[in-house]
């Protein structure tokens, strides 16, 4: 089955010069013409919840699984979310108006207007939707472990959270060292997740992936994957594993919504044997399958 392509509007490019639109509490505006509080609980304490989708053809991928992780994160947080429905209408309105063929898709809600503190304030929620055009990563990376660990026992673990101080000072270290993204274990020093993706690590014909308990946030990209690798006979397992598994595997890679399935190609300066491994090229290939067939899976 093919894709169902988007409206023709929603797939011409945007005219040189155009001005980019966002959706800013109920109003397309440029981003020149956004006004957010001062007092915004999301700028001033960190409190909100978001979710990153991939546009194809004019159309957002995997949206119902994407929106329902949204309200689990915003439940995990006691945070109100507008009418998804609503959403929707934001997110369409904004490929429309930025005419976007692949784009990268955000949906940002905080906590609104408060007080200068960590209690939440009388407002609504603040609600931003933008979209920018997708650009496309390399098919491996090379990986760095970084020295502080995932608390998989916090309140926010595996809540996906706009709390992203850690996953910047992270990513910071690892591109400073040469590195494309950076690996946090947990506390007991098990595999956990990385800035912005999850990792699968192939054990002989065995493919491995830290469960929710770990404290990874638990990817939309990640379930289509263990969920084609049964489709395919990829036998995909959920797996506590010590962080050093990295270290002596011969093929891993990474999944998330912009990154997809991407291969690992070292792990803090050793080369993994296959980058791609023949695993990994089966899972892409079949995911990238899926991508195509069907635009909510």
């Amino acid at each position: 089955m093919r894709r169902r392509r988007g409206p023709e509007r929603y797939r011409r490019p945007v005219a040189s010069g155009a001005r980019p639109q966002v959706w800013v509490n109920g109003a397309l505006v440029t981003p020149d013409q956004a006004r957010l509080s001062p007092f915004d609980h999301g700028l001033l304490v960190g409190d909100g919840v978001f979710e990153t989708l991939r546009v194809c053809d004019g159309v957002p991928f995997a949206w119902r699984r994407h929106v329902e992780r949204l309200a689990h994160s915003a439940g995990g947080l006691g945070l109100p979310l507008p009418e998804l429905s609503g959403l929707r209408e934001a997110a369409d309105r904004v490929i429309e108006a930025n005419r976007l063929t692949d784009a990268r898709l955000r949906i940002t809600v905080t906590g609104g207007p408060a007080p200068l503190g960590s209690e939440r304030g009388d407002d609504p929620p603040t609600v931003i939707v933008a979209a920018t055009a997708y650009v496309r990563p390399p098919s491996a990376v090379p990986l760095l472990v970084v020295p502080w660990p995932r608390n998989e026992r916090g309140a926010t673990a595996g809540l996906k959270t706009i709390s992203y101080a850690e996953n910047v000072r992270a990513l910071a270290y690892a591109r400073a060292n040469g590195a494309d993204e950076a690996m946090f274990a947990n506390t007991v020093g098990n595999l956990c997740e990385a800035t912005g993706s999850n990792v699968f690590v192939v054990d002989g014909d065995r493919v491995l992936t830290p469960p929710g308990r770990a404290g990874c946030l638990l990817g939309v990209t990640r379930a289509l994957v263990l969920e084609v690798g049964a489709e395919i006979g990829v036998e995909c397992v959920e797996e506590d594993m010590p962080i050093t598994v990295l270290h002596d595997a011969q093929e891993a890679f990474l999944t998330s919504t912009t990154r997809d399935v991407q291969s690992i190609s070292s792990v803090d300066g050793r080369a993994l044997a296959r980058a791609p491994g023949p695993l990994t090229s089966r899972l892409a290939v079949a995911f990238r399958a899926l991508m195509a067939s069907n635009p909510d899976p």
